[in-house]
Parts: structure tokens; sequence; C-alpha cells
């Protein structure tokens, strides 16, 4: 990858050097911004795990929500919502410092969109660097703040009641890594609340909303691993189907994130099994650099298990970008 030390406009330096072409197609891109249909195309990308095809749209995508970032409110929007995702996206290639430029970006132009809702996904697109670099105390902060604001809502929307469960369901897993229990079981009771809350209220049950009971469950797997109750978490883990889960990514993070605490347990084998089910969920999620560290460790441990070594070399190449 060519490295480029021209800045091209705040917080897409860092994507000149992780993305191929995007100088030039900021230089061209003037004048053409965001369709309706960008956003929600590219999110079902990254929900099926096509990091690939994600990542060749992306030259042009920024370049359009750069110049729509300029035209007002409506803009800064959708522009936004960009941020976030482009910031979701490095978060799974390991790149933490573009994460958290394009986060900063994304809350820059939530402030500026004035939606709350905005700012919440902002805010948890943050959280993931932050923890990742030691702070998770000021991931928990802004967390809580998009939490306060959004919660403070007498009439909560579908979508807002969405949003609130979210927020707390990655306060609650950022509290675990910072290890705070009590904070953390706080969060996630908040989540599960909401979720009931939504799902009583059929009225009100989000069209492609994030939260559920089932993505609560997800996440208590998590949270109590980076607890270190593992059996908690592998009791969860066993009340999971991840069937029910909405989409390949969030089926992969399920047998990562189980795989994790299986690991913790000494379970080996059955570790192994649950990373092989991470490549039939999304087969790029097992090219990310955190699950072929949780690869390389079995092969550390158990390298006799059969199919061991054709899946390591087969998930051995960084995603193919």
């Amino acid at each position: 990858m060519v490295e480029r030390r021209t800045v091209l406009s705040a917080g897409l330096y860092a994507a000149a050097l992780w993305t191929v072409g995007t100088t030039q197609a900021l230089a061209g891109g003037r004048g053409q911004r965001l369709a309706e249909t960008d956003l929600p195309v590219a999110h079902r990308l990254f929900a099926a795990g096509r990091y690939d095809r994600l990542h060749q749209t992306l030259p042009g995508l920024m370049a359009r929500a750069s110049e729509s970032e300029r035209t007002g409110p409506a803009g800064a929007s959708r522009a936004a919502g960009v941020w976030v995702l482009v910031s979701q996206l490095a978060v799974k290639e390991g790149e933490v410092d573009t994460a958290a430029a394009f986060a900063a970006r994304a809350g820059t132009a939530a402030r500026r969109s004035g939606r709350p809702l905005l700012l919440a996904a902002a805010a948890r697109a943050a959280a993931t660097p932050l923890r990742r670099t030691g702070r998770a105390d000021r991931a928990l902060q802004m967390l809580q703040e998009a939490h306060d604001e959004l919660d403070a809502d007498p009439r909560p929307s579908e979508g807002v009641l969405d949003a609130v469960g979210m927020v707390a369901l990655t306060a609650a897993y950022t509290a675990a890594q910072a290890r705070i229990p009590s904070a953390a079981e706080q969060f996630a009771s908040l989540a599960e609340q909401t979720a009931a809350r939504l799902l009583n209220d059929r009225r009100r049950a989000p069209a492609g909303g994030d939260l559920s009971l089932a993505q609560c469950t997800l996440y208590r797997v998590g949270i109590h691993q980076k607890l270190g109750d593992i059996d908690r978490a592998l009791a969860y883990a066993a009340n999971l189907e991840p069937a029910v889960l909405p989409t390949p990514e969030r089926r992969a993070r399920a047998a990562t994130d189980t795989a994790r605490a299986l690991l913790a347990a000494n379970d080996v084998p059955t570790a192994f099994v649950q990373l092989q089910l991470v490549e039939r969920a999304a087969p790029l999620e097992a090219r990310r650099p955190s699950v072929r560290a949780l690869t390389a460790e079995v092969a550390a441990r158990r390298p006799d298990l059969p199919g061991l070594t054709d899946f390591a070399r087969r998930t051995a190449l960084r995603l193919a970008l």
C-alpha cells in the first residue's frame, strides 16, 4: 500500500494510508453527495461480513460523505453514518488509530446534525478504540452521556429505545473490560429491560433494529469472559441460539466470543469447533487479526487437532481487501 503524506481533510489522512485510491477519489469527487441508498447498501455488506466488497466501495463512499458533510445538518447526518461504519470496519482490521480518527469525525458530523441518535452511534464507535488504548474510563463517560440524553426522552420512539439498549450494551462491555463488574451488570440489565420493553410492545418493534434479547445474551458472553467469570460466560453461550441472530457478522461474533471463553476454560477442542463456525458464518471474520490470534493459540496448545493445519493455513492471510 502506497503511503501518501497529503492531508486531505479532517480525519481522512488515516484513510489515505489505509484505503488505496482514496486520495484520487476525494480529488475527483466534488459535487457528488451521498444518496439515500448509499449507507444502507454499505451496512448490508458489513452485516454480511463482506468486508472485501465494502472496502472496494470506500473511496467513492467517503468522497461523497465528505462532500455531503459540507452541505448542512442533513448532509452531516448521512456523513456521520458513513464515518461510524468506516470506524467499525477499521476495528475489524485491527486499525485502532484509524478507527479512533473516524469515530471522532463521526462525532463532529453528528453534533452538526443535531441528532442524538447519531451522537449515540458515534459514542459507541469511539468506545472501542478508547478501550483498546487503555481509556475505558473516557469511553464509559461518553456512553453514559449518550445514554442519559437518549433516556431523557419522555416518549421514546422504537429507534430511540433501540439506541438506548445498544449504548447500554456497549457500556456494559466497556465496564467489563475495565473490570468494573457493578457497572457492567447495571448496564447489561438496563439493556435487557429495554429489549424486553420493545418485545412486549409489538407496535414499537423496530424494523431492522439491533437490540434484541439474543443480542443481550451475545454481549453477556463477552462481558462475563472479560470479567473472568468463565462459567457464567459459557452458561450464556449455551443459551444462545446463533440462528436467531440476524446477520452473519453477529453469528461470527457469537462464535468468536464463545471460543474465547472456551479457551479460558481450557476446552481447546471445542474452541476450535467455534472458530470453524466463525468461518462458516462469515469467512472473512476468520481472517481478522483478533480471530487469527485465537487460531494461533489453539495451534500452540493443541497442534494435533484434526483439520487445524488446513484451517490455520486457509485463514492465515489478512482480509483480502
